[in-house]
Order: C-alpha cells, then sequence, then structure tokens
C-alpha cells in the first residue's frame, strides 16, 4: 500500500517482506510475535507520515517476484527496507538486484538470526545494505525506516 499522497513529492521507500512473513501472528509466535503483517505495514505508514515519507509494502514468497521489485524501485524510490526471510541465507539473485540499483538499504529482522541456528547467521543482503537491524520484533522495521530516513 501506498502512503503517497497524489502528486506529492515526497521521498519514496520501498519496503519488501520477503517468504512466509503473510503468515505473521500465526507462524511461530514465539519466535516472531503476535502482530501481523497489515499491523506492522500500519505502523510504517504512520511513522513514514510522521517522516514526510512515502511507504510502498509489497510481501512475497517468490524470489523472482523479490527481483523485480528491487528493479523496478530504481527511479522509483529513494530506498528499500527488506526483511528477506529465509532468502537472507540464500539468494544471490536479492544481493545481486540490491547491488544492482544502488539504492540505499537496510535489511530487518523481527528475531535476532544471530542467537538462531547456525545457518542464519550468514546473510548475503548484509554486505551490499546500509545496515542490519534485528530482534527488536516490529520495532526492526521503524527503526529500519528511521535509519532510511536518515540516510535521504
Amino acid at each position: 500500500m501506498d502512503t503517497t499522497p497524489a502528486g506529492a513529492a515526497l521521498k519514496s521507500i520501498l519496503v519488501i517482506h520477503g517468504p512466509n512473513l503473510n503468515l505473521l501472528g500465526v507462524r511461530e509466535p514465539g519466535v516472531y510475535g503476535k502482530d501481523t503483517l497489515a499491523s506492522i505495514d500500519g505502523q510504517l505508514q504512520a511513522l513514514a507520515k510522521e517522516l514526510d515519507l512515502g511507504v510502498k509494502s509489497m510481501q512475497s514468497n517468490v524470489e523472482g517476484e523479490i527481483v523485480n521489485a528491487i528493479h523496478g524501485a530504481a527511479g522509483q524510490c529513494q530506498g528499500i527496507l527488506i526483511n528477506p526471510g529465509a532468502y537472507t541465507h540464500t539468494s544471490v539473485a536479492i544481493r545481486d538486484a540490491i547491488a544492482a540499483v544502488g539504492l540505499p538499504t537496510v535489511e530487518v529482522h523481527l528475531s535476532n538470526i544471530f542467537a538462531r541456528e547456525e545457518f542464519r547467521h550468514h546473510s548475503f543482503i548484509a554486505p551490499v545494505a546500509k545496515g542490519q537491524i534485528a530482534g527488536f520484533g516490529p520495532q526492526s522495521y521503524l527503526l529500519g525506516l528511521r535509519a532510511l530516513s536518515g540516510l535521504l
């Protein structure tokens, strides 16, 4: 959903929610919390308004759709906020797309990926992101949006 008023020249942020995040609120609430994706998007919209930013959110379980969304952000958005989900640890394609478009990107995670299974400790995204915020639940997204706002 887009919070940019018609005709406004607000800086725009693409928010990408990766695989399985559509199940938030139901999926492993002990790890990911009870907030739904719609709730997180609502919180992002409210903060974006406060920061004079436009926010467009999308969720996909499909790697190629995420790559296409990143490509589409070039020339349309000034930054990317991404929770790549499990693709964090596997996707060279998403990493390369972020590097290719050259937009400031912040990687976020609801859980602390470094306090979890060993395979979650490596991020293909982190080397091409301006920073990474993990472990603060939905606040990770809000902190990430604030960080992007500061970069812009």
